[in-house]
């Protein structure tokens, strides 16, 4: 079987077939990923030597990173010995996904287009995520979609999602023209390795467009009872929107010691605040990016443009973490 090597080192085998997230898992060894489905481009890395073999299309890279050699590993298996640029996530050991019954607790709208729904676990399920993480929501007929967790504290065992309407989308017209309280779902997870890493002595930044604030929201509330030892050096949240409607809640209530940037794109002329985008109201700031972590959370396009200029203007490409809603499995 091919042997598969990792930047740091690691190596692994990896079966014919297998895409190369999966073989990794197999022997617990975490490669970065989030969709898994070659949309959201999380698992990129570059192949430095030998031959992989797509088993699904990319969708998630360019025509210009695919002659470069960058694949998802998520659709990718090797046929060959294979070097990889990238790094496995080291200790960090994920908790179990599992599938699970659930019930709707509760429906609030928070705007026009975006609903929160808490879903509430059995009393009996063992059910435990980082901060950041989403599940796969299982509904009629199988029909799954994605949805970042909101909450960080689920000891009452409930689950709180951030869910925008999707015009057309199944799962949208469900949430928002037929689900009540005590519906009875399943879902899976949790998943995706969008979580916080070493945060000493660094300066901390979100950048969220839409509900990519849900899971922003679960990191503020986990740094709240964080020990001191690993808490960042500061902590900013740009929320990026078309108008204020669009910044649906108040991160300012929670606790974490941050500072709030709300940007409009297209912002009325009373706006006072930031115009613009989430990535250029952050480099307008000015910040020390090379004692800074950025984790981004949002639109495809956000997340590319930020990726690009953060990196661009001198921001360590490990320091860029990030988790894409996609069409058709949006968050």
């Amino acid at each position: 079987m091919p042997v598969v090597k990792l930047s740091n080192g690691r190596e692994f085998t990896a079966t014919a077939g297998a895409n190369l997230v999966d073989a990794a898992l197999s022997v617990d060894i975490t490669l970065p990923h989030s969709c898994k489905t070659g949309r959201c481009s999380t698992c990129k890395c570059k192949v430095l030597q030998g031959e992989t073999t797509a088993l699904q299309t990319e969708t998630g890279l360019t025509d210009a990173e695919k002659a470069e050699g960058w694949i998802l590993s998520c659709v990718r298996s090797a046929q060959t010995d294979v070097t990889l640029e990238v790094e496995d996530l080291g200790h960090v050991v994920l908790p179990p996904s599992k599938t699970l019954p659930c019930r709707i607790n509760s429906l609030d709208r928070l705007a026009t287009d975006v609903v929160r729904v808490m879903l509430r676990l059995p009393p009996t399920a063992d059910f435990r995520s980082l901060p950041g993480q989403y599940i796969d929501v299982i509904g009629s007929g199988g029909v799954r979609r994605s949805y970042s967790l909101a909450n960080a504290n689920m000891a009452d065992k409930t689950l709180e999602l951030h869910i925008r309407a999707v015009d057309g989308g199944v799962m949208s017209d469900y949430w928002f023209k037929q689900a009540k309280a005590n519906d009875l779902l399943r879902l899976n997870g949790p998943l995706g390795t969008f979580f916080l890493r070493e945060l000493k002595q660094l300066h901390l930044v979100f950048l969220a467009t839409g509900t990519g604030m849900a899971p922003v929201k679960a990191m503020l509330e986990s740094l709240t009872t964080a020990e001191p030892e690993q808490t960042p050096q500061s902590v900013t949240v740009f929320w990026g929107g078309r108008t204020a409607e669009d910044l649906y809640f108040d991160p300012q209530a929670i606790p974490a010691g941050h500072r709030f940037v709300p940007v409009l794109s297209r912002a009325p002329t009373v706006w006072t605040g930031v115009r613009g985008y989430v990535q250029d109201a952050l480099l307008a700031t000015q910040p020390d990016l090379a004692h800074t972590v950025v984790y981004a959370c949002g639109s495809d396009a956000m997340i590319r443009s930020a990726k690009s200029s953060l990196l661009a203007a001198g921001l360590p490409a490990t320091r860029f973490f990030a988790d894409a809603f996609v069409p058709s499995a949006s968050h």
